[in-house]
């Protein structure tokens, strides 16, 4: 199934973000102009790993992406926020599109986990 194949390549691409955000923070805010930020950025990048482990445990259960989904919200805040700072920075513009693409290709594969799958939860009964 196409969107479970998705929901696992999401989960790995998480977990490699996650570890960006945690081992490169200060590369991260330089980029953003956002000095002073990297716990916050350490912050994010821990919940793109636990995103990212959920989603590797069972990508067809909705819930892990739909957990990305509201990731995205904050990233989308947090890019606005140093944009707002330095609203001529490339990278911030290029900070932007990307989390809108990711935003909107984690929204496809939830809903489509959702249609196909029918579950938002694990099933402890089945075995994989």
């Amino acid at each position: 199934m196409i969107y479970k194949r998705l929901g696992l390549g999401l989960g790995l691409f998480s977990i490699a973000l996650g570890l960006t955000e945690l081992f490169a923070a200060k590369r991260v805010t330089g980029a953003l102009k956002a000095e002073g930020s990297e716990g916050l950025v350490k912050a994010f990048g821990a919940r793109e790993l636990a995103a990212g482990a959920a989603l590797v445990a069972a990508p067809a259960v909705s819930t892990g992406v739909w957990a990305r989904v509201a990731g995205d919200a904050l990233d989308l805040v947090g890019v606005g926020a140093a944009l707002r700072r330095s609203p001529r920075n490339g990278w911030g513009w290029g900070a932007l599109g990307f989390v809108v693409a990711a935003t909107a290709l984690d929204i496809f594969v939830a809903r489509g986990l959702d249609q196909t799958t029918g579950r938002m939860l694990p099933d402890k009964t089945r075995k994989s």
